[in-house]
């Protein structure tokens, strides 16, 4: 939809108009490219000479769109597809009534009663009339682009009685520019149309008088994202007067005035005095903002803006400043306004620093050491200081104002001191490049090929459904959970009375409307069980009471929020973190151990030991789809139809089958597709279709439930955090000798799924390197979060972070190249085995991988370039790393490695396809009906999946453990090969041509079955823990590896990802294009898991914090990598693959690749060490490391800028007093 609305509204389109309609957007399949990569097929309006129209290039390079780097590109799709011809003046022109209503309207409107609805809205249209209004309704809020309103009606369940709508008050919205004095803008511009003027004067004005415009625009384009720019308005966000704002700090360094208006008269208002405290201003309540003046910079002035947030774009200031100077021809400081946003309750302008630059000269040193010592006494942050991150926050200050100096310094003088520290991160190329070697030398008829998704168009038209689009039943109900608020206590009394008496609430259900106390308990193994609803005891916040069903879900909610729930907290102690699990021996009683060799022995004779720590935190699934599920009692029997977007349609089968206590055989879970699960719909899923079976039973009619982002994020589990312990031995020629290593997992209030990562964790804890003496522990924590669950990578991801991890800290200790440690210590084929004592064969790619890698990206030469960048560059530095990843395919557990199929051809031929598998949007389904259109020998479009059932195929495993296509494929193959057993005498008989029509109405006439059942169980494996000579725990290994390339501000923390090359070993791919997509996708995430993502809980509440998209930041377009290059492993058979078509299971191997961005800041912040200790003496990274300190993921711009270990930060580092904890913890 932006991408047609940016079509609509510009003759011709480029890069940045791209990357501006796309501002704000998120996706968490794609890796974010093949978007930006079909988008800019619109770009090009070369004609005859454009790209599009030449040849391929010599070197066969194929991409979309206008080719860079020697690629070319044909008007046809990667797939070689062709293009549909884009033409403008034949698409739906705007429609005419609704460009009608678009026009100023010539009448107020009043709707609504406070009486008959409890609200009122009123819509004046001109100013007056809203200054009148304002008397009479004084409290009521006024709107313009609800974005506040929007935040505080959903999740603060505010309520406003009456309500104003001012977007049609022209002279509110107006502006105009006073030559040699300023700009006046209506309070109510959109952000948008003040970011479009402001541009343009400081375009037009000279570059000192406009410096102010061109920090309000410069400011703006990281304000939100365009959606919200385009509504939002500055008086709103004064009236807000958030402490974080972006805008408000350049207004008070400005000295802007604002204009406040209400009946009685006017009056003016400087910024400088308009915050009092914490949302509070001097507005009175019968008043409004109705217009803003921005004074022009006056001569020998410098403004400038500072903003730093957890992502660059669309994010929330962590910390926003602006700072204004003035000197005299002396360069004696005259004037100095230093405002910053985010240490303070409210924005706050410096007094103690700014009186001491003032009269002082602005060229010595004494005058910038002795305003950043005043800012640091002055912005004195508490260590338990709310919001958190006292030390970052106090960092910025001074890291602001420094940088603030040296550009003053540079535009006043021409010569700053330190000119590096103006620069920013390289964000100069608006659009990813790259290239996918798309052609697959193992083509057949169908796979092999680069089919599309078979969904795609739909998804992108919007006519694809998911759970929440089937329309609703006949007297269907809504349901919202009441939950627990206390993360540990007893629950004394939950009273529901006044709920059930809110007009629209249909009952409420609970544990007692289970048929007994045993099936209240759940889970995927017997011990550890969680509970559908609590019982007696809240054992974390968030955990479902009970359910209230109501007409609507509005109604529901609001029924929810009134029921009233009674706690006991004595003898209570909440269990939060890892480490406070590991301290208070809270484990539940699974530990999974792999022995191998001596390890004690091997430690007494090694010539090197060392010890370590890695930290790493979890990780929200942020499926764009939350949980949901629709559930149809039906009449007769018990019986109940449930739609839900499940990864396991089997085990909500069962579990609500037990719930309600019938047969499974009674219960049709159906799922036509997700929107996105990444292992967080494996069992989390369950729990929801679960209570909602519960109360359609208890009420006899259809129940909806669908989360809110926000009820999501809090209730259903997250990547496990882990605690690694890990101690390693090392022979004279660097090879390891011994490993001992304890992972400890945060697995929440329940088991759940815990025992299976920590299985995982376990036997991927040496990744690809030989340890030939190993012991490898996991414990599984019990702590007051919520039930932590499978996510793409399933333990994987965590257990190989340990082992990257050892491989840098222990290269930086023993001065080594950290690829030479690892060429040392991979493993050698047919000579060595794992942890876990399996094989290491042929199978075995990684070497010659990253020979590869290296050779097509001219490694040497990327690192000669970071070593020439960073001899010119003090604070912005370059980092380099590479990291291979060797992911093993199959169930961890056995019973799990089996999958059925059905096929149906009918008598016109066309084939009806199920197998046990979901879509989630990673293309299984496409994958499957390749396979089986392959099979029978017909054209792709003859075979159709139309959903996922377990009334068509029963038992089935949950789509998850990146072994679905190897799987469900071999059941399809399994049942096509019955069936084209049963049509080879009627191929023989009409002849090779002879269509499948006409086959299966031949074979129909002769009474021959034309459907079949397929399945397949994977052969040779069956791993069992503890076992001498146990069987392999993986069919095969799914390999790859990546190197990325950074550039990292350790002045502020934040980075980009200049460039990132991955190659993979996927086999033969059955389609080459879907597993690209699943590659750059799961790079793209594991990116955000070892970068931004960081789930944070309240310490003193237990309350999940990142609730949402506000405080939880995934990758956005512009953290795609600039330069993203994808490939795979070229110049082998494949021969010993057993799988279909010797293809490999791909969707969760990349996602640890995500880490080499990681491994890359901390080269960078490794040779800013390095560089500081060569200068002064500093600390290098390694003897950081000695000192005990653990290295922590994510790695965010807090923990970067921490690390850069300069002066500035030894000024901001804020210590806990005693008996003071930190404002966040994460788990």
């Amino acid at each position: 939809m932006s991408l047609y609305a940016a079509l609509r509204s510009h003759d011709e389109i480029d890069d940045e108009i791209i990357a501006e309609a796309f501002d704000g957007n998120l996706c968490r399949c794609t890796g974010y490219k093949p978007i930006l990569d079909a988008a800019r097929t619109f770009t090009c309006g070369k004609g005859a000479g454009c790209c599009k129209n030449k040849l391929p290039s010599e070197n066969g390079n194929v991409s979309n769109g206008c080719g860079t780097n020697d690629s070319s590109s044909e008007n046809k799709t990667p797939d070689g597809f062709t293009y549909k011809e884009y033409k403008p003046d034949q698409e739906l022109i705007f429609p005419p009534g609704l460009k009608k209503l678009s026009s100023v309207p010539n009448k107020p409107v009043r709707f609504g009663s406070q009486e008959e609805f409890e609200r009122e809205w009123f819509r004046p249209i001109t100013k007056a009339q809203l200054l009148d209004l304002k008397m009479l309704y004084p409290n009521a809020k006024i709107v313009s682009g609800a974005s506040e309103v929007q935040i505080e009606t959903k999740f603060k369940a505010l309520n406003y009685n009456v309500s104003v709508f001012v977007n049609d008050i022209p002279e509110l919205a107006s502006h105009r520019f006073v030559k040699d004095s300023g700009l006046y803008i209506g309070a109510n511009i959109t952000l948008s149309d003040l970011e479009s003027v402001c541009e343009h004067l400081s375009k037009t004005l000279t570059r000192g008088a406009g410096q102010v415009y061109d920090t309000i625009a410069q400011q703006l384009k990281f304000f939100a994202g365009r959606q919200i720019r385009n509504v939002a308005t500055p008086a709103g966000n004064l009236a807000t007067a958030s402490p974080i704002a972006d805008l408000n700090p350049i207004l008070v360094a400005a000295d802007a005035v604002l204009t406040v208006e209400s009946v009685d008269g006017t009056r003016q208002l400087s910024m400088s005095d308009f915050f009092i405290s914490y949302r509070k201003t001097q507005l009175e309540e019968h008043e409004i903002i109705t217009e803003i003046f921005i004074p022009q910079t006056a001569e020998r002035e410098v403004i400038c803006a500072y903003k730093q947030a957890k992502r660059k774009d669309d994010d929330i200031s962590i910390v926003t400043s602006s700072i204004l100077i003035q000197v005299d021809t002396e360069n004696i400081v005259t004037k100095a306004n230093i405002v910053y946003g985010g240490v303070a309750p409210m924005t706050v302008k410096s007094k103690q620093a700014a009186a001491f630059l003032i009269g002082r000269s602005l060229t010595t040193k004494e005058t910038l050491e002795g305003t950043i010592d005043q800012l640091s006494k002055e912005f004195d942050l508490p260590y338990g200081v709310p919001g958190g991150m006292p030390t970052f926050r106090k960092a910025l200050v001074l890291s602001f104002f420094y940088k603030f100096y040296q550009t003053a310094m540079q535009r006043l003088l021409g010569q700053p001191d330190d000119g590096d520290a103006i620069e920013e991160v390289d964000r100069s190329q608006i659009m990813p490049e790259g290239t996918r070697d798309i052609i697959n030398p193992y083509e057949g008829t169908i796979v092999g090929k680069s089919n599309p998704h078979l969904s795609a168009l739909k998804q992108v038209t919007g006519e694809a459904l998911y759970t929440d689009d089937i329309p609703p039943y006949h007297n269907e109900l809504f349901g919202v959970q009441v939950m627990t608020t206390k993360p540990a206590a007893k629950i004394l009394s939950v009273d529901v009375s006044e709920a059930l008496e809110i007009d629209g609430v249909y009952g409420y259900t609970d544990i007692d409307d289970l048929p007994n106390r045993e099936s209240n308990l759940w889970g995927p193994i017997p011990i550890g069980k969680e509970k559908f609803f609590a019982d007696g005891e809240s054992e974390f916040v968030g955990q479902c009471i009970g359910v209230i069903v109501a007409s609507t879900r509005e109604i529901a909610a609001k029924a929810a929020r009134a029921v009233k729930v009674e706690y006991d907290t004595t003898g209570y102690t909440p269990i939060l973190t890892v480490e406070e699990a590991v301290e208070k021996e809270s484990f539940f009683e699974t530990s999974p151990r792999t022995d191998k060799g001596d390890i004690n022995t091997a430690f007494n004779n090694a010539k090197y030991v060392f010890e370590g720590v890695t930290r790493m935190g979890g990780q929200e699934h942020f499926y764009l789809e939350p949980q949901g599920c629709v559930v149809v009692p039906e009449p007769e029997d018990g019986e109940m139809k449930i739609y839900s977007s499940t990864q396991n349609p089997t085990e909500a089968q069962a579990f609500a089958a037990q719930v309600t206590n019938v047969p499974s055989s009674r219960i049709v879970v159906r799922v036509k597709r997700l929107g996105g699960g990444f292992g967080g719909k494996e069992t989390r899923s369950v729990q929801l279709s679960s209570i909602a079976a519960v109360a359609a039973k208890k009420f006899k009619r259809p129940v909806r439930m669908i989360l809110s982002r926000s009820e999501d994020m809090l209730t259903s589990g997250y990547r496990h955090p882990f605690l690694m312990k890990w101690k390693v031995g090392l022979d004279e020629n660097n090879k390891f000798t011994a490993l001992d290593a304890k992972l400890y997992a945060n697995g929440g209030w329940s088991l759940d799924l815990t025992r299976g990562v920590l299985d995982r964790a376990v036997l991927h804890a040496c990744n690809c390197y030989n340890f030939p003496n190993a012991v490898v522990q996991g414990f599984a924590c019990k702590t007051n979060t919520a039930s932590n669950t499978a996510f793409r990578g399933f333990g994987g991801p965590q257990g190989m972070f340990m082992t990257e991890s050892i491989i840098y800290d222990v290269s930086e200790r023993l001065n080594l190249n950290p690829d030479e440690l690892r060429h040392i210590n991979y493993y050698q084929p047919g000579l060595q085995s794992t942890n876990y004592k399996q094989s290491i064969t042929e199978d075995f790619t990684i070497p010659d991988m990253e020979i590869q890698l290296k050779q097509e990206a001219n490694y040497p030469q990327l690192v000669k370039e970071v070593e020439e960048f960073n001899r010119d560059h003090d604070w912005v530095k370059r980092g380099i790393a590479h990291v291979p990843t060797m992911f093993g395919i199959a169930f961890g557990a056995l019973f799990l490695n089996q999958a059925g199929a059905l096929v149906h051809i009918y008598h016109d031929g066309s084939i009806l396809l199920t197998h046990g598998g979901t879509e989630m949007g990673q293309g299984l389904h496409t994958k499957m009906a390749m396979v089986c259109a392959e099979s029978l020998q017909v054209p792709l479009d003859q075979v159709f999946i139309s959903e996922t059932s377990t009334n068509t195929v029963p038992n089935t495993s949950a789509s998850a453990a990146s072994a679905s296509s190897d799987l469900n494929g071999m059941a399809v193959k399994n049942a096509c090969d019955q069936i084209n057993e049963r049509l080879l005498p009627y191929r023989e008989k009409l002849g090779p041509n002879a269509t499948m029509k006409e086959l299966a109405h031949a074979a129909y006439f002769d009474r021959v079955n034309l459907s079949a059942n397929g399945f397949y169980k994977t052969p040779d494996i069956g791993y069992v823990w503890g076992e001498e000579n146990p069987k392999p725990a993986f069919s095969y290994f799914t390999q790859g590896c990546a190197l990325a390339l950074v550039e990292v501000n350790t002045l502020t923390g934040d980075w980009m990802c200049l460039r990132t090359d991955i190659k993979m070993d996927i086999g033969r791919p059955i389609n080459k294009a879907i597993d690209y997509g699943q590659i750059e996708g799961a790079f793209i995430q594991g990116m955000g898991l070892f970068t931004m993502e960081e789930l944070l809980w309240h310490r003193a509440s237990g309350t999940l914090f990142t609730r949402g998209p506000g405080a939880y930041k995934i990758p956005g377009f512009r953290d795609t990598p600039r330069q993203f290059t994808v490939s795979t492993l070229r110049d082998r058979e494949f021969k010993h693959l057993k799988t279909i078509h010797r293809s490999k299971g791909i969707g969760e191997p990349p996602l640890f690749l995500g880490s080499v961005v990681y491994f890359a800041i901390r080269d960078a912040l490794k040779r800013k060490r390095i560089a500081d200790r060569d200068n002064d003496g500093k600390a290098t990274m390694a003897e950081v490391n000695e000192a005990g300190k653990p290295w922590v993921s994510p790695m965010t711009t807090e923990r970067i800028r921490e690390l850069a270990g300069d002066a500035l930060l030894a000024k901001a580092l804020v210590k806990p007093k005693e008996g003071e904890l930190p404002f966040f913890v994460m788990a």
